[in-house]
């Protein structure tokens, strides 16, 4: 008997979609910016005056030119993108559908960064390298990825899908999918369960929550519970203040005359 052949129209159900076509992915491209900057207003000025729009154009056709190993083509079409637009993208990266530069100023991209689809960057990010080895040595970023203002992300790192990361954050480490990343280096923050994801793309990349500001803030509050409590124990009047009452005094800082040694400044009752 010979062995049962696979239902093929069951692999074909299963298999994914074949990707779209060269044009069909630059409309995309242009279509999702309106979805994502209420600036933009018809395509001829996407087109024509939008560096973010037009870097990425320029990357899809040196790409092409990359996998086809017409590599010097490739790089001197970016070096040519590069100086029109100020976004810096290497043809060999690769970059999914849908993806949009916001602003495109000082963005980096360098050759092994993989970007999956609906993946949103503003403007000074870097997508960098941490060595000088051959091989995979720049950032994956999964799907609906949203990079803020002037983030770095270095080395050969993930970036799970729908993750954020704040604005100026030094991203070091792998972020799993649906979290947030703030700070230097970059800390996971804010779980899925707490985001507010408007239009299947989440924007509002300022409103991030600061885990070291909020650290210090449980500390002084912890200070300040400890010293009423240390007041009521001595007797004192519950509403006493503790011992950082003068912080803020600036007669009871120290001066500084230029030298290593600060002087004292006379209290007030002398």
């Amino acid at each position: 008997m010979s062995p049962r052949e696979p239902d093929l129209s069951t692999l074909a159900e299963v298999a994914p979609p074949p990707p779209p076509g060269f044009v069909a992915m630059l409309r995309e491209d242009v279509a999702c910016v309106f979805a994502r900057d209420p600036a933009a207003r018809n395509t001829l000025e996407l087109l024509t005056i939008y560096p973010g729009v037009q870097a990425l154009m320029l990357y899809r056709v040196a790409n092409r030119l990359w996998r086809r190993n017409w590599r010097y083509a490739a790089r001197a079409l970016s070096f040519v993108a590069r100086l029109v637009t100020n976004v810096d993208i290497h043809p060999g990266a690769r970059i999914g559908r849908r993806f949009f530069i916001d602003h495109g100023a000082g963005v980096v991209i360098g050759e092994t960064a993989v970007i999956g689809d609906d993946v949103t960057l503003y403007h000074g990010v870097t997508l960098g390298g941490t060595t000088w080895s051959p091989g995979k040595r720049h950032p994956t970023l999964g799907s609906g990825v949203v990079v803020g203002a002037g983030a770095k992300i270095l080395g050969p790192i993930v970036v799970g899908a729908n993750a954020r990361v704040a604005a100026n954050s030094v991203v070091i480490d792998d972020v799993r999918p649906g979290m947030t990343v703030v700070g230097i280096p970059g800390r996971m923050v804010l779980p899925m369960e707490r985001r507010r994801i408007a239009h299947g793309i989440d924007l509002d990349h300022h409103q991030i929550p600061d885990p070291v500001g909020k650290a210090i803030g449980c500390l002084l509050d912890r200070i300040a519970q400890m010293e009423r409590e240390i007041a009521m124990l001595k007797g004192e009047p519950a509403g006493t203040e503790g011992a950082c009452r003068s912080c803020d005094d600036t007669c009871s800082q120290p001066t500084f005359d230029g030298s290593w040694k600060a002087a004292a400044t006379p209290s007030s009752g002398a």
